[in-house]
């Protein structure tokens, strides 16, 4: 089996690519939370004052619920859930704060991923978010994530990943181009990504195994062969491979179950009476804002 390089590929295009390909590969690391912060999160029992991989996870389907009512992009949700889990494995959050950063880290990322006529504005989701906060707050808590990690907030994440690997793919086979569902791969990463484990993965690695496991599903000699020729250029280690492949399996098995509640893809519309929306409308204003937040509630040395 011969190396997969820009020669492989026609021209101009081909060194595009994997220029492309070896830029993510040098910056995902970068990009992705602390390992120490998640675990110490992972380790957490449930209790009312510290935050646990349970309301972790649910903030996340907030996010999710978010991203479909708005008609954002999945870019939007992927990059806002590497914002959250960067923030919450640096600094110690308090379960009382999650709403509102949740609700910014939303905005950050649609203020990047989104055409500018598509980004709902604060107030509408606050409303619809109901998270009990103000504009103030939300001004506020997007200053100290911001902050935080120095404004580095277009990140390469698994999407960027997903979409070039299945690029490179499609460049390189016979087979019919559809068969290949990049859609179908999204909501598989969206799955991966409501779960706190998923985001120790490497984003290289995370897109490979999913990729792994549809190709797989298709039976197709030809696509696995050159999945495994992008895994070697990508130099992803085969013991920790088989280790993602195997949790990743597992989730996705579990997300197509009967028991599993999946929303609806579709765009939500919301319909109200005058009344409910008048009540909506008027709710951001009579919250009071939320305690201060302390900024230097990082994770201390030993605790890294």
């Amino acid at each position: 089996m011969k190396d997969l390089g820009p020669e492989y590929l026609a021209g101009r295009e081909g060194v595009q690519l994997f220029g492309l390909l070896n830029l993510y590969l040098e910056q995902e690391q970068r990009f992705q939370p602390r390992e120490k912060g998640l675990s110490l999160i992972e380790a957490t029992s449930e209790n009312d004052n510290t935050l646990c991989p349970r309301l972790r996870n649910a903030k996340v389907e907030d996010l999710r619920s978010l991203t479909n009512f708005f008609g954002s992009c999945t870019e939007t949700f992927v990059l806002a859930v590497n914002i959250l889990d960067r923030f919450l494995a640096l600094m110690k959050v308090k379960p009382k704060h999650l709403s509102c950063i949740g609700v910014c880290c939303f905005l950050l990322a649609a203020r990047i991923a989104e055409e500018e006529c598509n980004i709902p504005s604060t107030h509408d989701v606050i409303r619809i978010s109901q998270c009990k906060c103000t504009a103030s707050d939300i001004k506020r808590m997007e200053k100290i994530i911001s902050e935080k990690l120095h404004y580095e907030l277009e990140a390469t994440t698994a999407l960027n990943f997903l979409h070039l690997y299945h690029t490179i793919i499609l460049c390189h086979t016979s087979e019919r181009k559809e068969i290949l569902s990049l859609d179908k791969l999204e909501a598989q990463l969206k799955a991966c990504n409501c779960r706190l484990t998923f985001s120790k993965a490497k984003p290289s690695v995370l897109a490979l195994c999913l990729l792994n496991l549809e190709v797989e599903t298709l039976k197709s000699i030809e696509l696995l062969e050159i999945l495994l020729l992008v895994k070697k250029h990508s130099k992803v280690n085969d013991t920790e491979f088989i280790y993602w492949r195997e949790l990743v399996s597992k989730c996705l098995a579990e997300y197509s179950s009967p028991e599993c509640c999946k929303p609806d893809l579709k765009k939500l519309v919301w319909i109200v009476s005058r009344r409910t929306a008048q009540n909506l409308h008027n709710s951001y204003y009579s919250v009071p804002e939320l305690p201060t937040i302390p900024e230097g509630g990082c994770f201390d040395e030993s605790e890294r």
